[in-house]
């Protein structure tokens, strides 16, 4: 095991989101979410796969609670479904689903687990895609402030923070430029437009939360990459710089500097967002924050001539995602250096493998390595004068893996699907025994 160094209030956590565990995608008064509506398209998700029954966590949240006790973790980062609170979207809320919410906070504050609330993991209400085409609106960003202020109201005094969003990056490129992700879309000027109104939402939501006396931290979750040029040719060099410029600079540059970079503004030309940017955008958008969460999962590998795939280092997951640990620690120091940043989380960190259960135990050896390797890379980047606050692991359970269905197991836990019986991996035990020794540590410094 190696040792790693981190400040004495370090936090050890585990992340997972609703949609990919939940379940009971038509109870209790839910209303239906983006990605209820994109799974039932044929050929969008693995095997057509959806996340109406995924995890049956809503159902099962005691016994999940009692595997985070188990393993020792003293945070965990959930997410809260929009259309599970507010089926629509605006108008009533409902007190079912909001009291599941209350429920799994208060399990985790009896088990000494702190709660770490995401207000938004991409599972719009449907009604606001389908009424005025989600977050392309303005009104939604509106609309999401409400919300949040709602579960301030409801949690804001019991949970340790409330990240806005979560990879808002996913959210307007992969849903849509690309179409990879609900809602489908297509379309770089929607794209530019929904990335500008997610960007104005969660600073309307941070200053709505604290004019409402909310107490807990405030910030957002951003997945974040160095990008590296194939070669040493200037063209490649070029092609990662903006590679960078979209993916990193496009939403740190205006929640900490008040403007989208340039490098990319002009790439975007006329499809970019400057016909719904208004004034005084930017200073909504710049409303200071208590926290910073990134999620880190590999680096970018650009190409002028196509991207091409990276030297085998440390070897690939089972998403085909090259392993690259050094990149964490890259991307801090440069970010730390760049910007003047609040203290910040690794709020996702983990690797797809094909797991296998046998004779009751899965040994993924691969996911320790991961986990191994990048603590280290966290550790090193605390070092250099990082403000690094805690890690938490992606993810506790194997989930619903979005447009990949279940065919890619995450999780430290293994779930069974047609049973719903949760067995510990290998790298679960393995992430206990790091919490005592470093938790105990830290506490006797």
């Amino acid at each position: 095991m190696s040792k790693f160094r981190f400040k004495e209030d370090f936090v050890w956590g585990v992340a997972t989101s609703s949609y990919q565990i939940e379940g009971a995608a038509h109870e209790d008064g839910r209303g239906e979410s983006i990605w209820d509506t994109f799974c039932r398209v044929p050929g969008k998700v693995v095997k057509g796969e959806s996340g109406d029954v995924a995890c049956d966590h809503y159902h099962r949240f005691e016994e999940d609670l009692d595997l985070m006790a188990e393993l020792g973790v003293n945070a965990y980062r959930f997410s809260i479904a929009w259309p599970r609170v507010q089926p629509d979207g605006r108008g009533a809320f409902n007190e079912k689903g909001i009291a599941f919410y209350e429920r799994l906070v208060d399990g985790l504050l009896k088990r000494g687990i702190q709660p770490f609330a995401t207000l938004y993991h991409w599972d719009l209400p449907q009604a606001l895609q389908a009424e005025q085409n989600g977050w392309e609106s303005r009104d939604t960003a509106y609309r999401f402030a409400d919300y949040a202020r709602k579960i301030g109201a409801v949690l804001g005094d019991r949970v340790a923070s409330i990240a806005t969003h979560n990879e808002p990056w996913c959210t307007a490129w992969l849903g849509n430029a690309t179409g990879y992700f609900a809602p489908g879309n297509a379309d770089l000027k929607k794209a530019a437009h929904v990335a500008h109104h997610l960007l104005l939402s969660h600073g309307l939501a941070v200053q709505a939360l604290r004019a409402d006396g909310v107490k807990a931290p405030l910030g957002i979750v951003l997945n974040q990459s160095p990008a590296h040029g194939a070669t040493d040719a200037p063209e490649d060099l070029a092609a990662a710089s903006l590679e960078y410029a979209k993916f990193v600079r496009w939403y740190m540059d205006p929640i900490f500097k008040g403007e989208y970079p340039d490098e990319a503004l002009q790439w975007y030309g006329a499809n970019g967002p400057q016909e719904v940017i208004r004034e005084g955008d930017f200073d909504i958008i710049g409303t200071p924050l208590d926290f910073l969460g990134i999620n880190y999962y590999t680096r970018i590998f650009a190409s002028a001539c196509g991207e091409k795939r990276p030297p085998d280092v440390h070897g690939f997951t089972d998403m085909d995602w090259e392993i690259y640990p050094e990149g964490l620690t890259e991307l801090l120091t440069k970010l730390n250096a760049e910007y003047e940043l609040p203290p910040i989380f690794i709020t996702e960190n983990g690797c797809a493998s094909k797991d296998v259960l046998e004779n009751g135990r899965v040994q993924d050896t691969e996911r320790i390595r991961f986990y191994d390797l990048h603590l280290a890379a966290l550790s090193e980047a605390a070092q250099k004068g990082v403000d690094v606050a805690g890690y938490f692991a992606w993810s506790l359970l194997d989930n619903f893996e979005w447009a990949s269905g279940y065919d890619k197991r995450f999780g430290m836990v293994y779930v069974d699907y047609e049973t719903q019986r949760r067995t510990l991996k290998d790298s679960a035990h393995w992430y206990s025994e790091v919490i005592a020794e470093h938790a105990g540590a830290e506490a006797s410094r």
